[in-house]
């Protein structure tokens, strides 16, 4: 049996159709890649590489759908093409939606530095957008596998179930895989509450680092040795830390040096204000230096200076430690930390 209504019908529809879609995709295509080339838009420049693909995909599967409606296939083939047209479609569809959603996240974030100095803002919009936009996509590809397997009749019933069993997936879920769906659960919490967000400097485990990936499930937290630890979201949920750049990446640091009772502070705050206009690790905001104990055997001067960020801040207290350091040795060689002995040389009578 003939699967084509008629062999001229079907070598009409392989031209005009081949015609159709070789100008479609082409126009569309060339349509986008201008549209991308102008940086007022929100579109990347290239968005049209990007959706090339599932554009044609697209255009593939409409082309099959006109067959079908104009009778070009018949028989088992007119099912089989409908079926690979429906799930085509889906896929392409899917495809392209994700597609243009992280181009959209893409032309959206040109519009912040994150590699600024004062990049809170820009920290804070990045962390949310790629938070969300894992949850969009992992919902697209679920609710798209849902909508493919109700195009098979025979397996329709696993495709509504897929989507509409909620409340049953639910309780089993809830007691098979509790601590999956409680990473999922934190994972969007971090994006709305925003403990954390990506490049902040953190202390967790003892250990400092920076937030370098925020998934839905895991954060991986780079140390400043090169080293990653790699935490599930609910570590920041449940579990206390250290955030030191919540609300800005300026820092204080602060530099302890023991010595002598004999030591001059004047002079020890003198020398620290001008080690810290010869360098620009510091911000120019903060600089103090106060005796913040003194025990039996000597004092413990703070020397406490801002910068601008973390980083910066390390490099600065290491510089200022020892240059003190040497300003001491040089000029307060009697005055470095001591123990001392009284002995007394008289005879007892």
């Amino acid at each position: 049996m003939n699967n084509f209504h008629t062999d001229s019908g079907f070598l009409q529809f392989l031209v005009f159709g081949f015609l159709g879609l070789l100008l479609t995709f082409s126009i569309v295509f060339l349509v986008l890649k201008r549209i991308g080339k102008d940086p007022k838009n929100l579109l990347p420049i290239n968005f049209a590489n990007r959706i090339k693909i599932p554009l044609l995909l697209i255009i593939i599967a409409l082309v099959l759908r006109i067959g079908l409606l104009n009778d070009v296939f018949e028989g088992s083939l007119m099912l089989i093409t409908g079926h690979v047209c429906t799930l085509l479609l889906i896929f392409a569809v899917t495809w392209s939606c994700i597609v243009i959603l992280r181009s959209f996240k893409s032309g959206l974030m040109r519009k912040y530095d994150i590699t600024a100095d004062d990049n809170l803002n820009a920290r804070r919009v990045f962390t949310q957008f790629t938070i969300l936009e894992r949850v969009v996509i992992f919902l697209l590809i679920v609710f798209a596998i849902g909508v493919a397997l109700m195009s098979f009749d025979g397996i329709r019933a696993i495709g509504i179930s897929f989507l509409t069993s909620a409340g049953i997936a639910g309780i089993i879920l809830g007691f098979s895989a509790q601590k999956m769906l409680g990473t999922l659960v934190a994972g969007i919490q971090i994006a709305i509450t925003q403990p954390i967000r990506l490049d902040d400097v953190v202390i967790v485990e003892g250990e400092w680092g920076w937030i370098e990936e925020i998934n839905l499930t895991y954060v991986v937290v780079r140390i400043w040795d090169k080293r990653r630890i790699v935490l599930p979201t609910t570590y920041f949920i449940e579990k206390p830390f250290q955030n030191w750049t919540r609300t800005t990446s300026e820092i204080l640091g602060t530099v302890f040096i023991y010595t002598d009772f004999g030591i001059s502070v004047d002079a020890l705050r003198e020398e620290l204000t001008r080690l810290l206009k010869t360098t620009p690790l510091w911000d120019g905001n903060v600089n103090v230096l106060q005796v913040t104990n003194a025990t039996a055997t000597g004092m413990e001067i703070r020397a406490l200076m801002s910068s601008k960020n973390s980083p910066t801040s390390w490099d600065l207290r290491v510089f200022i430690r020892e240059k003190l350091i040497t300003f001491i040795q040089q000029n307060y060689p009697d005055c470095l930390p001591k123990t001392r002995i009284e002995y007394n040389d008289k005879p007892n009578l």
